[in-house]
């Protein structure tokens, strides 16, 4: 049997939390509203009562020792689970809201829904922020993490638990600048293969669906380049002859704000669904649940304003 510290102070794990997240006693006390010394002496406190360092000078830094990476996901999971238990109900009403929500999304669903939605949030919610992560070339369990509130755009997420809510389907076109030579004559599947691509993949991908494609009809088409994010390959698209790729429907108006044209691609490709995804854990919170209706609301005020697809 494990023995018990029965004198353990719990509101050690407070500061043991923002000294693993920060790696700084300075920032670490500034995070949670001490003095420099009273962190100090808080870390050595949980030094002694954990039986390691944690935190150790490293130059002008101070890095994690092993033990302290080892239980830095559980800290800050027994932390979050307390704030649960103790912290009131979020506000039915958002005037009164006052949180940071993190959404992790592409650059082509933040250039889509992004300045809508944060505009829509001001207004409702005036105290608060929300902060917009990067798609990553890995894959990271943000929502399972607590590193992200909600997700968006194609969900491929593999943890089981992970609740998901479709927003709308989409479908590929390809993108090229104004007067670029397929924008004139009937567009072929070979002609369309024949042209020079341009592939967006946070992962580097040269291939994808659109490969498959052009296979089962015996054809292969060239990728120049692959970029990381759509924007960059919009930009690509714009100053040359290759052909990129976007989602019809959530990059229509981003694609026609730069003078780019969209064309129907001549191929069989399978739908894209575009949702939102979040963590069982937020299921019933007030804050998370305006959230989401708000997505919800802003996809569908975004989505009536499209104007027809270009032939």
């Amino acid at each position: 049997m494990v023995a018990r510290n029965a004198n353990i102070d719990l509101n050690l794990l407070t500061a043991l939390d923002a000294l693993l997240e920060e790696e700084s006693v300075t920032a670490a006390a500034d995070r949670l509203g001490l003095s420099g010394p009273a962190m100090s002496r808080a870390l050595g406190r949980i030094r002694r009562t954990v039986g390691d360092p944690v935190l150790v000078r490293a130059g002008r830094h101070m890095v994690p020792t092993p033990r302290a990476l080892e239980i830095r996901a559980e800290v800050r999971r027994l932390v979050e689970a307390a704030h649960g238990v103790l912290a009131p109900s979020a506000p039915a009403d958002p005037a009164e809201l006052a949180r940071v929500f993190t959404l992790y999304a592409n650059d082509l669903f933040v250039t889509a829904l992004g300045p809508r939605l944060v505009a829509r949030v001001a207004e409702e919610a005036p105290r608060v922020a929300l902060r917009f992560l990067g798609e990553s070339h890995v894959d990271v369990p943000l929502l399972r993490d607590g590193a992200a509130d909600l997700e968006l755009g194609v969900i491929d997420s593999p943890e089981p638990e992970i609740r998901r809510e479709e927003l709308f389907v989409d479908h590929s076109v390809a993108v090229v600048r104004e007067g670029h030579p397929l924008t004139t004559g009937r567009l072929t599947a070979r002609r369309f293969a024949a042209a020079a691509h341009l592939n967006f993949s946070r992962r580097g991908r040269l291939t994808g669906p659109l490969d498959a494609a052009l296979a089962e009809r015996g054809l292969r088409r060239t990728v120049i380049a692959t970029v990381p994010t759509f924007a960059a390959s919009l930009m690509m698209v714009r100053d040359s002859d290759a052909v990129g790729l976007a989602n019809a429907r959530a990059a229509a108006s981003t694609v026609r704000g730069l003078g780019l044209r969209t064309l129907p691609i001549p191929l069989e490709l399978p739908p894209m669904t575009m949702e939102m995804a979040w963590h069982p854990r937020q299921e019933a919170d007030a804050g998370h649940r305006w959230l989401r209706g708000m997505v919800r609301e802003t996809v569908r005020e975004v989505l009536r304003e499209l104007p027809p697809e270009e032939d």
